[in-house]
């Protein structure tokens, strides 16, 4: 008698539409995703906290980070269309009159889920991570030089917020400003810089703008008391910001939050760590779930998914902010959503046997 083959070809046909699904849906809600974001970075680029040399970078690893956590959203949504199409074309009905039962959908749908619940292992807990510490690097770099940045000839640009305006009529192939404009505000106080011509200098002290022959205005704007000064050379140091070394706990490498013992430290790691949980987790849910509504085809039960998916990413939010105030203990922290999910999805599939069934079934295993 020819044994049974551990991978039949109904798993690999479901394994490999999950699979395709999973890849188009994925697509399309990180693309939407990081359009939105890619908007927020260039009103950074404009307002200069940014250069335009690393827009693509920043968006490169926005894109790494967006597309990690959205896995488990991009697969349960898959999954939801994959079963609710079976359900639509009668191939549930043909699978149940061979005999099958949720145990032979939950072996097809577990084929493409749990290794892609491995590999997104690893993506939460090392390449997330690194990407976002390398993002926050990348900007504080450019914060630093944030208020020189992206001066243009022929236009005014500013900075601070609007407290340090410049505008420069040409710039020289050799970097050398012409016809400079310079408005600074502090406080109350304003200064105008007029002078023929300006350059970037590096002197003892730090980085200077040198300006040549021009003047130097200084006063209150409405009153008369002004000081006009009229120079050769006349040398404004480049404030240097502070590069701030302390990394974000989303940027903290996965080793590191294992020893701490700081409650926002455990609850990050938690965070990654149920990211491809989130995924073995709404595997298990999509398949009772998609039979609640088997005639409604591809979309039947997606009203319902959505949910479930955003329930689950609130309570989650939640637990986390209890767990960092101290509500809550740290473990199981936010692993108690997920256990709480695990209990109805246990009771979605007796409501697919019918819960009479179930009862009976549990009597005999007592009885015997």
């Amino acid at each position: 008698m020819a044994r049974r083959p551990v991978i039949t070809v109904l798993d690999k046909m479901i394994a490999l539409d999950l699979l395709k699904t999973v890849f188009s849906v994925w697509t399309v809600i990180v693309v939407i995703i990081v359009s939105q974001k890619f908007i927020k970075i260039l009103e950074k680029a404009v307002e200069g906290h940014i250069s335009n040399d690393t827009i693509l970078t920043v968006l490169g690893l926005k894109t790494i980070i967006v597309g990690i956590t959205l896995l488990p959203a991009a697969t349960f949504m898959a999954l939801l269309m994959v079963l609710g199409r079976l359900y639509k074309d009668q191939e549930m009905s043909a699978i149940a009159t061979a005999g099958g039962g949720a145990g032979t959908i939950y072996r097809a749908v577990f084929l493409l889920a749990l290794p892609l619940s491995i590999l997104t292992y690893g993506l939460s807990m090392y390449a997330s991570p690194w990407a976002e510490a390398r993002m926050q690097g990348v900007m504080n770099q450019d914060e630093q030089s944030s208020d020189i940045r992206g001066i243009a000839a022929g236009k005014f640009s500013e900075y601070s917020r609007g407290d340090l305006v410049f505008y420069v009529e040409n710039i020289t192939s050799d970097n050398k400003m012409q016809s400079v404009f310079v408005q600074k505000r502090k406080n109350a106080d304003l200064s105008i810089i007029t002078a023929e011509q300006s350059h970037f200098e590096d002197l003892p002290g730090g980085r200077y703008m040198v300006f040549e022959n021009g003047e130097h205005t200084q006063g209150h704007p409405g009153d008369f008391n002004y000081t006009i000064e009229a120079f050769k050379a006349y040398a404004v140091k480049i404030e240097e910001k502070a590069l701030s070394n302390t990394l974000t706990p989303k940027a903290v490498a996965s080793s590191q939050l294992s020893k701490s013992v700081e409650p926002r430290d455990i609850t990050e790691l938690q965070n990654r760590l149920s990211v491809p949980l989130t995924i073995l987790l709404f595997a298990f849910l999509a398949v009772p779930l998609a039979k609640i509504s088997p005639r409604g085809g591809i979309y039947g039960s997606m009203m319902l998914g959505f949910l479930i998916y955003f329930s689950h990413g609130n309570f989650s939010g939640i637990t986390q902010s209890w767990v960092v105030k101290g509500t809550i203990p740290v473990w199981p922290g936010v692993f108690w959503v997920i256990l709480a999910f695990i209990l109805i999805g246990f009771m979605l599939l007796a409501n697919w046997y019918g819960f009479q069934w179930v009862i009976l079934s549990i009597k005999k295993r007592i009885s015997k």
